[in-house]
């Protein structure tokens, strides 16, 4: 989750590219993310079609490799 924020973080670009929390003076953005994961700021969630496109894509894996 963290590395992932991370990447958002430095891509930029849009409303996900902006720290979540007020002061971020010095600090870098892992810091940012792990801040911003302590203070509730955002959390985990796996959406539905997630879970079904990482379905369909072991399904065609395993079809390659029938």
């Amino acid at each position: 989750m963290v590395s992932r924020r991370v990447r958002q973080l430095n891509n930029g670009g849009g409303g996900l590219g902006r720290p979540l929390i007020a002061d971020t003076a010095n600090m870098g953005a892992a810091d940012i993310a792990l801040l911003e994961i302590i203070e509730d700021k955002m959390s985990f969630e796996m959406p539905e079609f997630y879970e079904e496109h990482k379905t369909t894509t072991k399904e065609k894996k395993r079809a390659k490799k029938a």
